[in-house]
């Protein structure tokens, strides 16, 4: 038994544009085209065929995945192990959706965090700061590896630091890898070691802010005193400084959220 394309458009529930479209893409070819009135005819074996096609589509399947499984499958055992294949592909999609779900929502929560935390609690100030003795230790790589360098400045001066540690950033960009630091101790006294440096740190005019809340955001703080710094028309200076006044032990992490932070940029006299 033969069917017209408009029969069986109707009997397959697909329509008759899709079928010109299967037909283009070689996935459901009709079983006889009509050479003098180009009319297409349509087998039951293609009806078959079709319902095969349609519950494919219905499962996300691309037609080049269509294409492959017309082509590879010729039992239905074979077809349900597809299924089962496009089955795990979707619950890892969907397990990998769920973890960008969560990230999402953390970084719209910290956002929104981070931006209270900075403009309800601390204000920009302008003052003078004093020369200090440092031990700083210069390291190239990854901002995150400063912790190590405070672990080889403690190790080495140990009771004789004199304050809280800084960071010092000796370049004015952002970089991945690479960037320029030093991770640095006030102490009361000492001399150069191997890899550290011992000097006096030259204080001046600051413009100062102190961040509160989690390191990762401390993006907000930054914009925040840049602007300031834009609008006022100072000219900067490095190395940018950052103090932590309070932040996580060495055993204890504490709470991120009280953590402070304060950033110290030097003014050109």
């Amino acid at each position: 038994m033969k069917f017209t394309i408009g029969v069986f458009s109707r009997i397959t529930q697909i329509s008759i544009k899709t079928l010109r479209f299967y037909h283009e893409k070689k996935i459901l070819i009709p079983a006889e085209i009509d050479e003098f009135t180009n009319y297409r005819y349509y087998t039951e074996a293609d009806f078959e065929k079709a319902k095969s096609i349609k519950i494919l589509r219905e499962f996300d399947f691309s037609i080049a995945e269509i294409q492959e499984i017309l082509k590879e499958c010729s039992s239905e055992a074979e077809l349900m192990e597809q299924l089962r294949q496009k089955l795990t592909e979707i619950k890892v999609k969907i397990n990998r959706y769920d973890e960008i779900i969560q990230s999402i929502e953390g970084i719209i929560n910290n956002e929104r965090m981070s931006k209270m935390k900075t403009e309800n609690n601390f204000q920009i100030e302008e003052k003078e700061i004093e020369t200090i003795l440092i031990a700083g230790y210069r390291m190239k790589g990854k901002y995150s590896d400063v912790g190590e360098g405070f672990k080889i400045l403690g190790k080495t001066f140990g009771g004789k630091i004199n304050g809280k540690p800084l960071t010092l950033y000796h370049e004015d960009e952002y970089k991945e890898d690479e960037a320029d630091f030093e991770a640095c101790f006030p102490i009361r006294k000492g001399k150069d070691t191997e890899g550290i440096s011992v000097r006096g740190l030259k204080g001046g005019k600051c413009v100062s802010l102190i961040h509160k809340g989690a390191y990762e955001n401390i993006s907000e703080s930054y914009k925040k005193i840049f602007s300031y710094i834009n609008e006022k028309g100072y000219e900067t200076q490095l190395p940018i400084r950052e103090v932590y006044i309070k932040g996580p032990g060495m055993i204890f992490k504490g709470n991120p959220d009280n953590y402070l932070t304060e950033i110290q940029i030097l003014l050109n006299n």
